[in-house]
């Protein structure tokens, strides 16, 4: 047996016995590298980033004079905070969806955030 088939076994075994969760958040991070994205655990506050990932969740505050839309990104390697002021609904942000994003990113609370980021709704694969 080569060292391919003895790789290709391994990744099969992982499959079977990792959970699906784990599986996902690894392809995400893999489909990330490969787009050239930034992956979120590696970035810093203060740094203009581009990621890829998926959108959890989606939620409007509308505790401040303006509404506010906020987004979960998640890229397989950390979460990040989408925010957009000012903004109640976003054709095409919804749960689930794979985005690619790129701003400047920002620490609030302990949590990473890019505020009113440039985005593109990637098509299902």
């Amino acid at each position: 047996m080569g060292s391919t088939d003895g790789g290709t076994f391994r990744r099969m075994l992982r499959k079977l016995t990792s959970d699906v969760e784990e599986l996902d958040a690894r392809d995400l991070a893999e489909d990330a590298e490969d787009s050239g994205a930034r992956a979120a655990k590696d970035c810093a506050c203060g740094e203009e980033v581009m990621m890829l990932g998926r959108i959890r969740s989606v939620e409007l505050c509308p505790q401040s004079a303006e509404a506010t839309l906020r987004a979960e990104l998640f890229d397989g390697t950390d979460g990040v905070t989408l925010v957009w002021m000012g903004r109640r609904r976003i054709p095409g942000i919804e749960a689930g969806r794979t985005m690619r994003v790129r701003g400047r990113l920002s620490v609030r609370d302990g949590q990473k955030v890019l505020y009113n980021p440039y985005y593109e709704i990637c098509q299902a694969q």
